[in-house]
């Protein structure tokens, strides 16, 4: 029996609930090199989206092959206390907020 690793989720941060899902995956970009993954987050109820975008992996950059993608919890609830910090509004309206984090979410 293979797992699969998580793509999407539910999380409590301080008492909230936020759904969490993966965006896309590390890739190479013809214009801008080497592309980290990327996670939308929604607090639940809210309309304001953040999309966290991570560096790529070192192992890409190195010419390795690609590891198995690996997104804990922790990592997400990292990411949703920075963009907060960051000055992200789940209760606003608007355009999805981007907020550049480094590879444990901080």
């Amino acid at each position: 029996m293979t797992t699969t690793p998580k793509q999407s989720g539910v999380i409590d941060v301080d008492g909230l609930s936020y759904e969490w899902e993966l965006r896309g995956e590390a890739r190479w970009s013809e214009n801008h090199g080497w592309k980290g993954m990327s996670i939308s987050l929604l607090r639940k109820d809210t309309q304001r989206e953040a999309l966290l975008e991570f560096p790529p992996p070192k192992r890409l950059m190195k010419g390795l092959p690609r590891g198995r993608l690996q997104i804990s919890d922790a990592i997400v609830a990292r990411g949703i206390r920075a963009a907060l910090e960051a000055g992200w509004e789940p209760e606003s309206r608007g355009r999805p907020v981007v907020f550049t984090v480094d590879a444990d979410g901080n």
